[in-house]
């Protein structure tokens, strides 16, 4: 393991950036930087757009200039990933093209490192094959929710997928188990919620006035006293937004440790394993690329166990 100091630096946005946030440009510059000291120099000022104080989610566009802060980093082998999750992973293919991969993402695997976690989706696909040493995550999965998740190879169709996310011409359909009966008359839901990062670099999300707008649109597969499975379509991707649209409504996701009921958790632990989140279906409507999952085997266990 070897430590480099890196002087401060100017970076001018290219193509290749336009429309990415800061945050995630920042990681891809500050290589062996973790996510929780991106956040921490971005608060404090020491990083710059265009000599102004920013966020971590502002959209970079052609031409801005970046201050980057001198910093130092440790560089050090990817943590190797092992054959059985190298299997695993392409075991979940479902859409395979030469410029991107549509996984149904498999319990329990972060889609990145970073906050404790050293191999993810991401940093094991890479290691697949030689032809995925640039792959890119096109959006996240939170590390106990299954389903679609697309990876970019090619960074001309990363910028692609980034501007149909920024247009609002992606459809996200989630599938849910949740508590109790969820109501029939219960279509949309809509609150601000504002996201605060722990210092662990943890995301935590409540409702407030102060935060963004989010709006998700529910729909009841089957509804049980004890479990409903609920189809869910989010119109604005903020963090959790699913998850505390659910709790909000009074029908929390099971096995949400985060936001959900901890003694419904606690009484149905023999039976789950995770959180009951799946992403069900992912369209993108211009670039007309869709794809499609089950209904996950647990999911269809549980329901029939409580029915």
């Amino acid at each position: 393991m070897s430590t480099q100091f890196n002087p401060v630096q100017i970076y001018t946005v290219t193509e290749d950036y336009s429309g990415t946030r800061l945050d995630n440009c920042l990681l891809s510059k500050m290589k062996g930087i973790p996510r929780s000291k991106i956040y921490s120099i971005i608060r404090k000022g020491e990083v710059r757009v265009n000599k102004s104080r920013c966020k971590p989610s502002q959209k970079l566009q052609i031409g801005d200039e970046v201050r980057i802060p001198p910093y130092s980093n440790e560089h050090k082998a990817t943590k190797k990933a092992e054959n059985n999750l190298k299997d695993k992973l392409i075991n979940s293919i479902i859409f395979k093209d030469k410029k991107f991969i549509i996984l149904n993402k498999p319990v329990g695997i972060a889609s990145h490192g970073g906050s404790g976690i050293s191999l993810g989706v991401i940093e094991a696909f890479r290691q697949i094959d030689k032809s995925y040493k640039e792959a890119q995550l096109v959006h996240r999965l939170d590390k106990d929710t299954s389903g679609c998740l697309v990876i970019a190879l090619r960074k001309s169709i990363l910028r692609e997928f980034h501007k149909e996310i920024r247009e609002g011409h992606v459809d996200k359909d989630y599938l849910a188990l949740v508590k109790g009966s969820w109501p029939k008359s219960l279509n949309t839901v809509e609150v601000s919620l504002l996201k605060d990062r722990l210092k662990s670099g943890e995301r935590e999300v409540q409702i407030d006035p102060r935060g963004k707008n989010s709006i998700s649109h529910f729909e009841v597969v089957k509804a049980k006293k004890t479990l409903s499975l609920v189809k869910c379509r989010i119109i604005t991707g903020r963090t959790h937004q699913i998850r505390v649209h659910a709790t909000h409504s009074g029908h929390p996701i099971v096995g949400d440790i985060k936001y959900g009921d901890k003694n419904f958790n606690k009484a149905l632990k023999a039976d789950i394993n995770r959180m009951m989140l799946h992403a069900h279906e992912i369209k993108f409507k211009n670039m007309k690329i869709e794809a499609s999952t089950k209904i996950p085997d647990d999911f269809t266990k549980l329901m029939k166990k409580y029915d």
